[in-house]
């Protein structure tokens, strides 16, 4: 699809939890947040930079229980690099704070508490006008093995904690998306996550975060075999049959989807620290990547008419568990870029 002039919308946006996804304690150290801005900030591709951040609500990066002086001096920080902030990551896991979103009602009430936190914290950033849209992200912080003890039950419990994590979102005046991924109980296979959202009905406030490197791995059915889509040995090299796959999973999920990150994947899992294994997230110009950026992305940008969808106001980079050496390096944030703005030239609006 050619688009001969560069659209004004949606913003590109740079995620900053990489900085801290996989690093820590048994992995490569943190990378701070004053530096990930730095590198976003600088980044350019032909006179066009990024537009914004998305942040992570958790230590070393934004404490979860900040201040709102601690966070009109983030947003001053930010907005002296001419950056603003989308959508936010809420710390919903047992080593976070948080707790299983299908656990005992200790476990629940945690993983609400954490929730409410970020919800309050991003409502705060909009009052101070750093921040004019984005959602909050939760997923089910489980399992898939522990969700398999007790599939339907479970599944039930989880809606019914995205149910009232919805009801206090609404609260702040926030929209939640459920991340999907396989490494998360009850979202970890396609159907899994068409089912939980249907169950949980609260479409206006509870949607689907659509990443490109973790819906790529929905086609594999890693942890969810009876969901796989792609055949055994398939021939990466035979786009169509891909193509057919993914448009499966982007008609199912794309009209639940309010937040989407643009990212690459070649078709393995991986985990650092203490994330478990998930899709790979590669670089933007990875020789190994399978998926053509700019046309995956518009599966998930347009209708099944091929109109833009309008359904976010900004697309974000994950590059989770990039290595240090590749995450401070100016030309990865370049190439990040660069792909971005092809994405938003073939599939954005004005």
């Amino acid at each position: 699809m050619n688009v001969a002039a560069q659209h004004a919308k949606p913003a590109i946006h740079n995620a900053m939890w990489p900085g801290l996804v996989g690093k820590g304690p048994n992995s490569e150290p943190f990378i701070d947040l004053d530096t990930m801005l730095d590198m976003t900030a600088a980044a350019q591709v032909d006179d066009v930079r990024f537009d914004g951040v998305d942040l992570f609500a958790s230590l070393p990066h934004v404490d979860i229980d900040s201040t709102h002086d601690d966070l009109a001096k983030l947003a001053d920080g930010i907005s002296r690099r001419n950056l603003v902030v989308g959508s936010l990551v809420a710390p919903v896991w047992e080593p976070t704070g948080g707790g299983s979103a299908m656990g005992s009602n200790d476990e629940r009430g945690r993983f609400l508490k954490q929730v409410k936190k970020t919800c309050a914290m991003a409502k705060t950033l909009r009052d101070l006008g750093i921040r004019r849209y984005g959602i909050v992200r939760i997923d089910s912080a489980t399992s898939p093995s522990e969700w398999a003890k007790d599939p339907i039950m479970n599944t039930r419990r989880i809606a019914d904690t995205f149910r009232e994590a919805a009801t206090i979102a609404e609260g702040y005046g926030e929209r939640l998306a459920a991340e999907g991924e396989i490494c998360w109980g009850g979202m970890h296979g396609w159907k899994h996550m068409v089912n939980l959202l249907e169950m949980l009905d609260r479409p206006q406030t509870v949607g689907f975060q659509a990443d490109m490197a973790h819906s790529l791995l929905y086609t594999l059915g890693y942890n969810a075999p009876e969901d796989r889509l792609l055949p055994e040995g398939f021939d990466w090299s035979d786009q169509s049959i891909l193509i057919e796959a993914l448009t499966t999973i982007t008609d199912a999920l794309r009209p639940w989807t309010f937040d989407f990150h643009v990212a690459q994947n070649d078709g393995t899992v991986h985990g650092t620290g203490s994330h478990d294994k998930t899709g790979r997230h590669c670089p933007a110009n990875d020789p190994n990547g399978k998926m053509n950026i700019v046309k995956v992305s518009g599966l998930w940008m347009r209708d099944q008419s091929g109109n833009p969808t309008h359904a976010f106001e900004h697309i974000c980079w994950d590059g989770c568990m990039f290595p240090n050496s590749m995450m401070t390096s100016p030309e990865t944030w370049r190439d990040v870029l660069g792909a971005l703005i092809s994405v938003r030239d073939a599939h954005g609006w004005d």
